[in-house]
């Protein structure tokens, strides 16, 4: 079945049609891998801007770390290329510091304390940023708390315990399930010098979450641009200690330069304090051009200035909505729930009941076959259930998404 999406498009093709390429009707949320979410306008036109002149790159994450730490709380920040090479760059930082002879030669490890200690329950997919930049990685607890057998998942003693001299970082992935707690990880991993890095690329909204990671005593905090920021798609921050986030400028920054003419930002890159010229580090496969950095300064501005109530209730009417429409289609329960990686964002999670004539995964299929594709979330199809999470779906888009599910829930 192919559906037309007038509504959303005018009548006029998108350039995705130009291309013969299926665009998307995104009820899932700020999923990458169907282009995050939709770019600020005020960072689309610092990016067009941008792009008119020339600037030396240095001098713009210099001014960007000042923007970043202003927003965040921390004492600098970086603008990365996504939240996955914060991710690299905070690992590259905490194994080589201020050593260029490490940072030459990550991901080779050889003669530097290379381990992270990971929680076993915050090892994910995305911990393999970590790995890139050399990084051996040590899992401490269990899986005790959701097996159900009364303990917890992992003590503060196990994270102390697996802390040796090979010790670089301890990871955190954040989310509001997250155990041991943050503050108390912190306090273990400093009391033996350890930098704690935390994943909270996804933890946005509410705003406060951009400082309360710091606040709390990480680090290094990473966070995605192009998700609730509205950024650049392939933007990320890192927000952190000032040592760290000028150990990532070094290996990160494009070093090949004379040295007698080597002059980067003092604030930034503190070369006074250097032997000589880094060589070109981990980090310069990450580069990040003029443009994202200025349309992720832009979109930063403009995301403080949202007021979160408003955003947070117009999302949650707008869920409501989503399943009030739903409960009427014979098969199918509705309930409003948290969307369980954020704190903050209401989403609808639908149950397919074994009254429909269909399952859950034939309705997520159908709907990924269509033309326009329409995305919705499919985490939980074991559980005979997907979700529509509202923040990427305008209301214009909320009645093609209720009838095209309709329609795949009474097909047989």
């Amino acid at each position: 079945m192919t559906g037309e999406r007038d509504v959303a498009t005018g009548g006029r093709d998108t350039i995705y049609d130009e291309l013969g390429v299926p665009s998307v009707v995104n009820a899932t949320g700020t999923k990458t891998r169907i282009g995050g979410t939709l770019i600020r306008e005020e960072a689309l036109e610092a990016m067009n801007r941008a792009a008119e002149a020339f600037v030396r790159i240095s001098d713009l994450q210099a001014a960007a770390s000042e923007r970043i730490a202003e927003a965040t709380g921390a004492e600098a920040g970086y603008v990365t290329n996504g939240a996955s090479s914060a991710l690299t760059l905070a690992a590259a930082a905490c194994i080589a510091g201020d050593d260029l002879g490490a940072m030459a030669r990550l991901p080779d490890t050889e003669g530097v304390p290379d381990e992270i200690i990971v929680p076993r329950t915050h090892r994910n997919g995305y911990d393999h940023a970590l790995r890139v930049a050399g990084a051996e990685l040590v899992d401490v607890g269990g899986n005790d708390y959701h097996l159900g057998t009364g303990s917890e998942n992992t003590e503060l003693w196990e994270i102390e315990d697996a802390i040796s001299e090979e010790t670089a970082a301890v990871a955190y992935m954040e989310k509001p399930f997250t155990q041991p707690p943050l503050p108390d990880v912190c306090e273990v991993a400093h009391a033996h010098d350890v930098p704690v890095i935390v994943d909270a690329a996804a933890e946005l909204p509410p705003t406060r979450n951009l400082s309360k990671y710091s606040e709390q005593g990480a680090d290094l905090v990473a966070f995605s641009g192009g998700k609730a920021i509205r950024g650049p798609q392939s933007s990320g921050i890192l927000a952190g200690r000032a040592d760290l986030i000028t150990s990532v400028a070094r290996q990160h920054l494009d070093m090949h330069a004379a040295e007698a003419a080597y002059e980067p930002p003092e604030d930034l890159v503190a070369a006074d304090e250097l032997p000589g010229v880094p060589r070109q580090g981990i980090g310069r496969s990450m580069k990040v051009g003029k443009e994202e950095l200025a349309g992720l300064v832009a979109a930063l501005e403009a995301f403080i200035a949202e007021d979160d109530d408003a955003v947070l209730a117009e999302w949650h009417d707008r869920a409501a909505r989503i399943a009030g429409a739903l409960e009427s289609v014979d098969g199918l329960e509705t309930e409003l729930a948290n969307a369980g990686k954020t704190e903050a964002v209401t989403s609808v999670t639908v149950t397919v009941t074994d009254s429909a004539p269909v399952s859950a995964t034939d309705i997520v299929h159908g709907l990924r076959q269509e033309n326009p594709r329409v995305f919705v979330g499919a985490d939980d199809l074991h559980l005979s259930q997907f979700t529509i999470n509202p923040r990427c779906l305008p209301d214009e888009e909320v009645d093609y998404v209720v009838e095209r599910i309709a329609a795949n829930a009474e097909s047989v």
